[in-house]
């Protein structure tokens, strides 16, 4: 049985939950809780590339929120 996330030819969604981490998830399974579509749904490479557009700081928000109070 092939792993449903390194599935090459399987579609996939882009997940983003709220401290806007992002995640690739196979379309056919059910989106975990926490966790919200971004975007549409594609082949695993077009999702890899939306992410990797937007995503540039690996940081969970509320991290970035604390340096930010931290040196203002």
């Amino acid at each position: 049985m092939t792993n449903p996330f390194d599935d090459e030819s399987g579609r996939f969604v882009v997940l983003v939950n709220e401290e806007g981490q992002y995640s690739l998830w196979p379309a056919h399974i059910d989106i975990p809780g926490g966790w919200r579509i971004e975007g549409r749904e594609g082949s695993r490479q077009e999702c890899l590339e939306a992410v990797e557009s937007v995503w540039t700081d690996m940081r969970p928000a509320g991290l970035v929120r604390a340096a930010e109070a931290d040196a203002g």
